[in-house]
Order: structure tokens, then C-alpha cells, then sequence
């Protein structure tokens, strides 16, 4: 009896492990997110081995839950346009001179996109309040290694923290990998060369730097840009209005295996898909398409990636959460 019952077993064993399964990103799990989807299109970005380990190293932020009753949420300001009704905006046209708004950035192999997410937003609001005198990129290496309450660097980052970095210590300006502009340009290489090849699969996550001292880049004179305030925005509307008066804000969200197969069109979590970790992004505008709304965000995945580095996501419903926990503030 106990001979039978293990030889049934092995076979029930074999059967399940036989059963095909739509692996993370292989044609058939491509596919079927193509069926089922009715907004957006997905296809092969990441390389069909790419393991989930490796996207969730990429995923950073430890913004996407609720923040303490500490933190300030924004609710009312008295230069807010509350009867404007504007269904369509995007801050690059808005404000044209700033051209580092439409920037798209590269995070390498690392799990830095706080540290992007909050200088991406913080660099625009400036060149906004300057009228353009400003143009240029902050530095996401100063903020990632050198805020030793924001967090863990490459293993990850609180954006209001970042933010509240800002204020305290403020934070210099700094471009790209090897780019020699601002003080501190980023260190870690980009993951995606002028072709699109992936050039980080497979390796190890980058290890944490040291905090640059002093300036390396192009500018000499270390000059810190400060705000005079951080908040939190946990509304579509404070969302837009804050948007609209200051310029691009951080959002956190909870980040699903589909997205990182995300083509173009408005995304909306499928069916299937599994959580992986939070994820930060710069909210820079909103709009409409065949009647579904959406906001406009930019992603630090370099430019091959989504819509030319940019995504969309279905605006009006907290999707993923990403209308929980949006972070900003005012320039000093």
C-alpha cells in the first residue's frame, strides 16, 4: 500500500511540474498579456531570461504605502487653481524652456529610482519657479549615497525623505553617467547601451558608492538647491493642482511583473500579474484616450523602454496605488 501511494505520487509530481506555465517574460506570457489587455501593448524588453530578482533590484522605493501622520498632506493652497478644468497637460509643452522635463535617465543596476524619482521632479519645479534661468539636471548620486537617513542607496529609499534631505542639506546639480556635467554626475553606468542591448543582465546589483565630497564634474563650486518645504499628495485632484502650479511631481506605486513588459498605451495591472516591489517615477502631465484617463509619467529605465522612456497608467482609481503617496515641494 504505502509503495503504491508513493508511485502515484511521483507521478502526480511529474504531471504538475510537466503543466506549462507562462513564465515571466516568455512569448506565451507576452501573448497572453497582448489578449487580455485592452489599453496598452506589451512586448519584450528585458531579455527572456531576466529573472525577477533582477527587476525587483531595480525597484526602490519604500514610498508606496501610507505615510505617518508626521509627514504633512497636502490638501488646500491658496494658489491653486481650484475651478480650472483642464483634461489634458503636459509639462513640456507647458514650460518649453525647461528641457531637462522630457529627460530620460538611466538608473544602471541599481535600485536608485527614489533617488531619480525626487531630483527628476525637484530639477523641473526649479527651472519652473526660475522662469527657465535653471535648466539643469540635480544629482540622484548625491542623494542616493550621501542621505544616510533616506535609506539604503542602491537597496533602496524613502522619496519624502529625500525630500525632506532637500530642505535640510539641499542637493547639487549633476547629468549622466561619464557626462562630466554638474558637480556630481551619476556613477553607475547605464544597464542599456546606444543600441538598447541589455548590458546589466545577469550581473549583481551595483554596490553603494561613497559620498561624494566634492564637486567632480564640469562645476567646481558645489552649490546646494534647497526647498523650503516637503509634502505629500494622496489625491488625483491635489495631484493635478499641485502639478500645474509648481511643476512635475515624485509618485511611488506598487510595480507589477507586467509593466516591466510594457510597450505603449495606458497601463492597467492584468490579470495574473504579480507584485514585485514599490517602483518611483516623475509625474510630469495627465490626458485622455478614447475615453480612459491617464496620467503621464517618466520612468529611469533609459529611452528604449516604454514609450521612448515615458508611460502612461490609468489616472482616477489609485491604480497600483499610485495616487497614495505622491511627493513634492516648493523650491526655496
Amino acid at each position: 500500500m504505502v509503495k503504491f501511494i508513493t508511485i502515484v505520487c511521483a507521478i502526480f509530481v511529474c504531471v504538475y511540474l510537466a503543466k506549462p506555465t507562462l513564465q515571466f517574460l516568455s512569448d506565451e506570457r507576452i501573448k497572453y498579456i497582448n489578449e487580455v489587455a485592452k489599453t496598452w501593448k506589451a512586448e519584450r524588453f528585458f531579455p527572456a531570461n531576466t529573472s525577477k530578482e533582477y527587476i525587483m533590484g531595480l525597484l526602490g522605493s519604500r514610498g508606496y504605502t501610507n505615510y505617518s501622520s508626521e509627514v504633512e498632506i497636502k490638501t488646500y493652497d491658496p494658489l491653486y487653481e481650484e475651478n480650472a478644468s483642464v483634461e489634458q497637460f503636459d509639462s513640456r509643452e507647458n514650460w518649453k524652456s525647461c528641457k531637462q522635463i522630457g529627460r530620460i535617465r538611466d538608473q544602471g543596476n541599481c535600485g536608485s529610482c527614489w533617488a531619480f524619482g525626487t531630483t527628476g521632479a525637484f530639477a523641473d519645479r526649479l527651472c519652473v519657479s526660475t522662469g527657465g534661468k535653471f535648466n539643469e539636471l540635480l544629482s540622484p548620486e548625491d542623494v542616493a549615497f550621501c542621505c544616510q537617513n533616506c535609506g539604503k542607496g542602491c537597496e533602496g529609499g524613502y522619496p519624502i525623505k529625500a525630500w525632506q534631505y532637500f530642505r535640510t542639506q539641499g542637493v547639487p546639480t549633476g547629468g549622466d553617467y561619464d557626462s562630466k556635467e554638474g558637480c556630481a554626475p551619476y556613477k553607475i553606468p547605464p544597464c542599456f547601451d546606444q543600441k538598447g542591448k541589455n548590458t546589466c543582465a545577469g550581473k549583481p546589483l551595483e554596490r553603494n558608492h561613497q559620498c561624494p565630497k566634492t564637486c567632480y564634474g564640469s562645476t567646481t563650486v558645489q552649490k546646494r538647491y534647497k526647498v523650503k518645504n516637503e509634502y505629500v499628495l494622496n489625491s488625483p485632484n491635489t495631484m493635478e493642482q499641485d502639478l500645474i502650479k509648481y511643476g512635475p511631481i515624485e509618485a511611488s506605486f506598487n510595480l507589477f511583473d507586467d509593466l516591466s513588459a510594457y510597450k505603449s498605451g495606458i497601463y492597467q495591472k492584468t490579470p495574473k500579474a504579480k507584485f514585485l516591489s514599490g517602483h518611483s517615477i516623475k509625474i510630469i502631465g495627465w490626458g485622455k484616450e478614447n475615453g480612459v484617463p491617464y496620467w503621464l509619467a517618466v520612468n529611469s529605465w533609459s529611452k528604449f523602454w516604454g514609450e521612448q522612456g515615458t508611460f502612461r497608467i490609468i489616472k482616477g482609481r489609485n491604480e497600483c496605488g499610485i495616487e497614495r503617496s505622491a511627493t513634492a515641494g516648493i523650491p526655496l
